[in-house]
């Protein structure tokens, strides 16, 4: 499955301590109408609690020149050691990474145990879009579309 190349974003809410982040390739649009995004997280992330007590997450796609966020949200540092240097802003009291290419803003809607992860469902409240070209996951790194 590592072949497949995926998208690279970050899934974010707020938390009690603050902001909560995670880097996610399991992430994809699963409805037009109503427009329905899903996100994969693993069931020990502090970013899928933070999204369950929240009621909400965010979805920002990173773009090809974002690989440091997506690496730093990749680990199990703590939370606040992860958002360290990283140009953020909440919005609608969801965290947004500055300059992504994509921020997708969703309400909560579904959360549905699949083995080793948990999927989120949400349902889009905004969207801004950004420019550039976006960061890929393929073949165990990570990779410009182009």
């Amino acid at each position: 499955m590592a072949m497949l190349p995926t998208g690279v974003t970050v899934v974010s809410a707020s938390g009690p301590d603050g902001p909560a982040g995670a880097t996610a390739n399991a992430v994809c649009s699963l409805s037009i109408e109503p427009m329905l995004m899903l996100a994969c997280l693993d069931r020990g992330s502090r970013t899928l609690l933070a999204v369950q007590a929240a009621n909400h997450f965010g979805v920002s796609v990173l773009h090809a020149g974002q690989e440091p966020i997506a690496r730093a949200f990749a680990t199990k540092a703590p939370v606040a050691d992860k958002w360290d240097g990283v140009g953020w802003s909440e919005r609608d009291g969801i965290p947004a990474i500055d300059d992504a290419l994509l921020w997708i803003a969703c309400d909560l809607r579904d959360v549905i145990a699949a083995g080793d992860h948990v999927i989120v469902t949400g349902e889009v409240r905004d969207l801004e879009g950004g420019k550039g070209d976006p960061l890929v996951f393929s073949g165990g790194g990570y990779r410009p579309l182009g």
